[in-house]
């Protein structure tokens, strides 16, 4: 009983590090590029979190239980094999069944490869855990990304356009903020938003 209380534990605090107090995005401050390009409507930004998430489970699944075999010296060459493989399924799925949301991400689905998040997983954590925490470490840091980007679109997409998932929330009269479309008003929402995560959480930057 001891144990299981002990695993359950654990699990718990893998996931609370992921989605809030070493959120990727808000904590880490980690794939902003991305945060800032396609959370300017929500499926977009729902379709981009969905895709990093199942990369990072699946790269950080596979590399360990490879994480015997992998020398040291071609370990990033490794992690970038595995991980471009399944970044070419997410794309390859994407083009297959919604070629629309493929579109309108662009580039920034194949550049998941160079995705910090991903590959700082992959280092961090994968490479040093059995498979089972990797996983729950992969879904945690997929999931905060993915809220975060969620959250800013839905902002961003109803103060841009009056609509949410492309329906309308606001009134006809309601006169769209140009800004929020383009790349500064991102960074402002989301700056928003990180400033609110580390105060909810107390993590602050301490300058001596």
């Amino acid at each position: 009983m001891r144990l299981i209380k002990l695993k359950y534990t654990k699990w718990y605090n893998i996931m609370k590090q992921g989605l809030s107090e070493s959120n990727p995005i808000a904590i880490a401050v980690l794939g902003i590029c991305s945060a800032l390009a396609v959370t300017n409507r929500v499926e977009n930004a729902i379709a981009m979190g969905l895709g990093v998430t199942f990369v990072i489970i699946a790269s950080s699944a596979t590399i360990s239980l490879m994480r015997n075999f992998i020398p040291s010296k071609v370990r990033m060459v490794t992690y970038m094999v595995v991980i471009s493989t399944y970044v070419i399924a997410v794309q390859m799925f994407l083009e297959a069944f919604y070629s629309d949301i493929a579109t309108a991400l662009g580039a920034y689905v194949g550049l998941i490869i160079t995705n910090c998040i991903v590959m700082g997983r992959a280092e961090a954590y994968a490479v040093k855990n059995p498979v089972h925490y990797s996983i729950i470490d992969g879904l945690a840091n997929g999931l905060g990304y993915t809220y975060v980007l969620v959250v800013v679109a839905i902002i961003r997409e109803m103060l841009a356009f009056g609509t949410i998932l492309n329906y309308q929330v606001l009134p006809d009269t309601w006169e769209n903020w140009v800004v929020m479309a383009m790349a500064p008003g991102g960074f402002f929402i989301l700056g928003m938003f990180i400033w609110l995560i580390r105060e909810l959480t107390k993590n602050y930057e301490v300058v001596n």
